[in-house]
């Protein structure tokens, strides 16, 4: 495991230990380890926000149906 070191404001720190202290996290580490995990996920969610919006708009004619008929098509395709 690598291991950095990080500059954070005082408030940053606090919150950090008191999270810590309540004992919904073990360490300092776990705090930052889920902070990256959440960090992560939500740049994947923008990633994915910004391709749906480029795609443009959908035919307002297409059902639910009608695209998980065409998504089964794809799979069984592939």
């Amino acid at each position: 495991m690598a291991k950095i070191s990080i500059s954070l404001t005082d408030a940053h720190a606090q919150m950090i230990e008191q999270v810590v202290q309540s004992g919904d996290y073990g360490s300092t580490s776990e705090v930052i380890r889920e902070a990256l995990r959440e960090w992560k996920a939500r740049r994947i969610l923008g990633t994915l926000w910004d391709e749906g919006i480029s795609s443009g708009l959908s035919d307002p004619t297409d059902t639910i149906d009608n695209i998980k008929a065409e998504a089964r098509k794809s799979l069984d395709k592939g």
